[in-house]
């Protein structure tokens, strides 16, 4: 007989699972998770995802959003970044969000996973990692968006733009810019 402790024994600290994941070791898996939910040994981040939470000195250490993010989207395709990262840019912007942006192949909308928001955008083409050059693109097609004065930032974006690897910042324009960030940026680059 498949019960609660069973199902126990299989959940590491510090893991993200989806109920079709649990199912394997219960067989009673809605009941089970609802105790170890009312027990606090489980947190319930979204409907069908749960955290086995990991303990530290300081209590219960939230789950890693790149897990939460992989298990609500059930796929690894996925970039998980946010306005703050702008800010490495050196264009002027300053501002702090409590927000993340995902960018996959499969969700679209702000979903609430554990006690964050996460605003999924569903999107063709994005890069498996953060470049500075994707940044600067990515900055512009979210220009309407800062909390920052556009024409301020544009003027930095300017000045910055001959700093960067011109072929790196080209192919970032041409893969993931949006028609005004392409009017914008083109002329800026200086094209060999």
């Amino acid at each position: 007989m498949k019960s609660v402790t069973t199902l126990q024994k299989h959940l590491k600290p510090g893991q993200v699972y989806r109920r079709s994941e649990l199912a394997h070791w219960s067989n009673a898996v809605d009941r089970h998770l609802s105790e170890l939910v009312k027990e606090g040994a489980l947190q319930k981040v979204s409907p069908g995802v749960y955290y086995y939470p990991k303990e530290s000195v300081f209590g219960k250490v939230p789950p890693e959003e790149t897990a939460l993010v992989r298990s609500f989207l059930k796929d690894d395709r996925f970039l998980l970044t946010s306005p703050n990262a702008y800010n490495a840019l050196g264009v002027g912007t300053t501002q702090l969000y409590n927000k993340a942006t995902v960018y996959n192949h499969k969700r679209h909308g702000t979903f609430k996973l554990g006690n964050r928001s996460f605003e999924f955008q569903m999107k063709h083409h994005f890069p498996k990692s953060l470049s500075s050059e994707f940044l600067l693109v990515d900055l512009v097609n979210n220009l309407d968006k800062l909390a920052e004065e556009p024409g301020k930032v544009l003027r930095n974006v300017a000045a910055k733009v001959p700093k960067m690897d011109q072929k790196k910042l080209s192919h970032s324009l041409k893969a993931y810019g949006n028609v005004k960030t392409k009017k914008i940026l083109s002329p800026m680059l200086n094209h060999q």
